[in-house]
């Protein structure tokens, strides 16, 4: 889809620079994912019978047959199969603005590096394209969590916090991982 190109014109030096440090965070960001999805697996993440994502407490929960496990929890944005687009939560009015911090913040660094393309509120991607927006969105929030919310149409992307498992005997456990 051409996120990191810079059209037909000639490439500056700053330029190459620019894109080179993009290509750097992407394969850092694309680590992080495999690392904090591995390290959440031990608990059960990607096998809840259920998950809700509630905006007003800014929780989201995965419920399995013997405990629960909750987070704080951000929206990065939202992938559309059927649009081949990607909306970045905080250009989305059915999310509440406290749910959409990592997302700003990605936002803003984005303009503040010179890459304005990907802090659009709307981008056009392919599954790969809206994969690499996600990467490059937890290395620069440094997100220690990240789930992709399943859906018909499209998918939600969301990163969380310090997990807290209950088990069905009331005892709490907490699960966190600290990115250096």
């Amino acid at each position: 889809m051409g996120l990191f190109k810079r059209g037909n014109r000639a490439e500056s030096a700053g330029q190459a620079g620019e894109r080179a440090d993009l290509s750097t965070l992407l394969l850092q960001g694309e680590d992080m994912i495999n690392q904090v999805a591995r390290a959440h697996m031990s608990w059960g993440l990607g096998s809840a019978d259920r998950w809700d994502l509630d905006q007003t407490t800014g929780l989201i929960t995965w419920t399995f047959p013997d405990k629960t496990a909750t987070a704080p929890a951000q929206i990065l944005g939202s992938f559309s199969h059927a649009s081949g687009s990607w909306l970045w939560a905080w250009a989305n009015t059915s999310i509440l603005p406290e749910m959409s911090r990592d997302a700003s913040i990605f936002r803003d660094w984005a303009e503040a590096h010179g890459h304005p393309h990907l802090a659009q509120p709307k981008i056009e991607a392919d599954e790969k394209a809206a994969s690499s927006l996600v990467a490059l969105a937890v290395r620069v929030t440094n997100a220690t969590g990240y789930y992709k919310g399943p859906g018909n149409n499209s998918a939600v992307i969301i990163t969380f916090g310090p997990v807290t498992l209950t088990a069905a005997d009331g005892s709490v456990s907490s699960f966190n991982i600290n990115i250096d």
